[in-house]
């Protein structure tokens, strides 16, 4: 079975309403995760010690999604 990974990153952007990162240099990765209910709570947990501030956000990407599992893996994937 294929893991799901999920990486967990925020901090302060330039408008509550927007996804643009203040300074990008100052992104807080929160780290990578196995599954979707690990990644939630580490960034509900994030999100939680940051609820004073509006202008920062965590956000949970689907990092199993940023390749097609059908296509054939490149040489810089293969680790057999």
């Amino acid at each position: 079975m294929a893991q799901r990974l999920h990486l967990v990153f925020g901090g302060d952007l330039v408008d509550p309403t927007s996804t643009t990162f203040k300074d990008v240099d100052q992104i807080d990765i929160v780290g990578i995760f196995p599954d979707y209910q690990s990644a939630y709570d580490a960034w509900k947990s994030a999100a939680q010690r940051n609820v004073d501030n509006a202008h920062n956000r965590y956000f949970i990407a689907h990092l199993h999604k940023l390749r097609d599992e059908k296509a054939p893996a490149g040489p810089t994937e293969e680790l057999g």
